[in-house]
């Protein structure tokens, strides 16, 4: 039966890459996007075999695809950033990842219908998990793409330093090592800002630039060159200051990669460890029966289906906290369509919006002010009304599956009850063919009895053994012992009474409700845990406002309101208050100063704060933040080691978060299961031993 699953599985995988190839080939007479393609190809078509033309074709493919197009945009939103104005890279590379991934995924469908087919709901539950599996390759591969931008980026400022030397000009400089073909997506970032700064309207220019930007380097370094343009360079102590600058952002990067390196290793492996425990709920519950035959009842029933359905949530919450928290700080694009989702289609239907209004608090209220502070401190971009019917939605069908979960429960247990063979003693291993042969012909026996009384309301075990007597039903206890009958007439009396409990109870309604008031409440939980990893990044933010400073307080004309511009550009969890600071700035800036101290609560900011006070009215910037320099190298040391302070408090955590669907498989669903069952089992073996030896 294995092996005929598996290749009816392979004929049709076949038979459908089959359809796809002649649908593709269709497609791609009429297709425009195709002609574009063969237009980019004229010239450098060769006579070998080419894998960037199959992936170029497998572009079209994809995109004309309905559920794989919605991966391929996602990745292509986050490509077209790094590859600026470069069209056949951008869809080669969207194409490749794609591929790749669902390289991955393929076999491991494979795997779980070949694991899972004899239970219907594990396996759906597996491949639905498998969608959010694929964002998580997806998403590997676009980093990896981001993590060796950032790595050109190092060789890229080592050549800008040498090219400078040479021209004394930073658009020169820049144009010049923009010609190395050895860091191609380095090459365009740099092309596209030496456009920038030899257009007729640099500033309006860079502030486009920054938008599309692909991390917050580059943002540093497009500044930084603009400023030296604009106002030039000039000497501190005895060095070019834009080369000194340069310096800070590489030893900036260079800690950035440490840290995303470090992060990676940490979290390599947990992500796999959190979801290796669906994979091994069948060959457990397998090898638990074949071993120990007494727990069958447990695994195939409500209280086994229980069990794994908690470590299926238990995977998925943990799988999707660990990749949160992995988060290595790399660009972080918004790949959603923060526009149009869903959710604002959705909420436009009157009926919908109405009913959605009902649960979102009113304007001006405690609740309402409390639900936006939560969205903004994690960073959140929807708005409260996605926020919203996401958690109505997410109660609603929470509550359904539930209701519908129990009653299949109840359905397995009376299943249960009609097909499990029936022992009169526990049996260690697995039964014998001859074993199996006689306890299914007790349960069918059972079964008649069952269906005989079951209807009756006032049964009682005595009924029951008149009509073994009388052969009422069938004839296999006639001629049999008073006690074999009492015992046969006590065994079916418990499976009728067992059939009549298995329904939907006001308990279980009950339990459907708290589930899905914890399914509502989800996407708050999930918000407060992004705003607890933001705080965690707070000490590298403040380091890295430290840095955006020292560089900026020896240029001429940068003034405490240019710092600040530069501070909003690149925060991140301070975002808020500075661009709030930077809007009251004209109306006063050391009482917009003094507002945003009030509002923060970090003492590190606070400390930037009064300095860039001081800088408004008493001393020039230079002098408010002398000590950044002179203490550079106690800052770079006190970053490093808070970096690795973090490293170890999110590995710490992501090991907790990730090997608890480990713990509660071995425990909740094997060790636990033996050990109860089987003690169980011996006391009821031992309690019958003593009854007969007193006989």
């Amino acid at each position: 039966m294995n092996s005929q699953m598996l290749m009816y599985l392979l004929i049709g995988v076949g038979a459908l890459f089959g359809i796809i190839l002649v649908a593709y080939f269709i497609l791609q007479k009429n297709n425009k996007e195709a002609k574009y393609i063969r237009q980019l190809q004229e010239g450098t078509k060769t006579s070998t075999f080419s894998t960037e033309i199959i992936y170029q074709k497998l572009y079209i493919f994809y995109l004309k695809t309905p559920f794989l197009k919605r991966y391929l945009l996602k990745v292509r939103r986050r490509l077209e950033i790094v590859n600026i104005d470069d069209e056949y890279l951008t869809r080669m590379q969207a194409a490749k990842i794609l591929t790749r991934s669902f390289l991955i995924v393929i076999p491991l469908t494979i795997v779980i219908v070949a694991l899972t087919k004899n239970n219907t709901l594990l396996m759906s539950i597996l491949l639905i998990f498998e969608i959010f599996l694929l964002d998580t390759f997806i998403d590997g591969r676009v980093d990896k793409i981001d993590n060796n931008l950032l790595k050109q980026q190092i060789n890229f400022f080592s050549e800008i330093r040498h090219a400078y030397h040479e021209f004394n000009m930073v658009e020169e400089a820049i144009y010049q090592t923009a010609q190395d073909d050895d860091n191609p997506e380095m090459a365009r970032q740099a092309e596209k800002i030496y456009e920038v700064l030899i257009s007729d309207d640099p500033e309006s220019e860079l502030e486009k630039y920054y938008d599309i930007a692909p991390n917050a380097y580059l943002k540093e370094f497009a500044g930084v060159s603009y400023l030296t343009k604009e106002f030039g360079d000039r000497k501190v102590d005895g060095a070019s200051l834009y080369l000194k600058n340069l310096n800070n952002i590489t030893q900036e990067m260079q800690l950035e990669i440490l840290k995303r390196d470090k992060l990676d290793y940490v979290f390599q492996s947990l992500s796999v460890i959190a979801i290796v425990p669906m994979l091994c709920l069948e060959p457990i519950k397998n090898w638990a029966i074949s071993q120990f035959n007494f727990v069958e009842d447990f695994y195939t029933g409500k209280n086994g289906m229980l069990v794994q359905i908690l470590i299926l949530i238990t995977t998925f919450v943990c799988y999707i906290l660990t990749r949160k928290l992995k988060d290595n700080g790399s660009t972080n694009m918004n790949t959603k369509n923060t526009e149009n989702p869903w959710q604002e289609k959705l909420y436009k239907i009157k009926i919908v919006k109405k009913f959605v209004d009902l649960f979102i608090p009113k304007e001006g209220t405690k609740e309402a002010r409390k639900i936006k502070m939560t969205m903004k401190e994690s960073a959140s971009k929807d708005k409260i009304e996605w926020l919203y019917i996401n958690r109505i939605l997410l109660c609603v069908v929470s509550f359904i599956v539930s209701l519908v979960f129990f009653v299949q429960l109840h359905r397995i247990a009376i299943k249960n009850v009609y097909e499990d063979p029936t022992t009169t003693y526990d049996i260690i291993g697995e039964m014998s063919e001859k074993d199996k042969k006689t306890a299914m012909e007790l349960t069918e026996s059972d079964n008649e009895y069952i269906d005989y009384f079951k209807g009756k309301n006032d049964l009682k075990q005595a009924d029951i053994e008149k009509a073994m007597q009388r052969g009422n039903v069938n004839k296999d206890y006639v001629d049999g012992k008073d006690e074999t009958r009492q015992e046969a007439a006590e065994r079916i009396m418990n499976k009728i009474k067992m059939v009549k409990s298995e329904y939907l109870s006001w308990l279980e309604v009950l339990g459907a409700m708290i589930i899905a008031m914890i399914a509502y409440m989800a996407p708050v939980w999930m918000l407060k845990f992004q705003k607890k990893m933001r705080e965690m990044e707070m000490e590298d933010e403040v380091m890295q406002f430290q840095t955006i400073i020292l560089m900026l307080m020896r240029i001429e004309r940068v003034n405490v309101e240019i710092i600040l511009e530069w501070l909003e550009r690149y925060s991140n969890i301070f975002r808020d208050p500075i661009s709030k600071c930077v809007n009251d700035y004209e109306s006063g800036p050391w009482e917009a100063l003094e507002a945003m101290k009030e509002e923060v609560t970090y003492h590190d900011f606070i400390r930037i704060i009064e300095s860039l006070q001081a800088a408004v009215e008493k001393i020039p910037i230079k002098d408010a933040f002398d000590e950044l320099d002179t203490e550079r190298d106690y800052y770079q040391e006190k970053r490093k080691e808070s970096n690795e302070r973090l490293i170890a408090r999110k590995g710490m955590i992501g090991k907790g978060i990730g090997f608890a669907p480990m713990v509660i498989l071995f425990v909740g669903y094997l060790i636990v299961p033996l050990v109860f069952i089987g003690l169980m089992s011996m006391t009821s073996s031992f309690s019958s031993m003593s009854s007969m030896s007193s006989m």
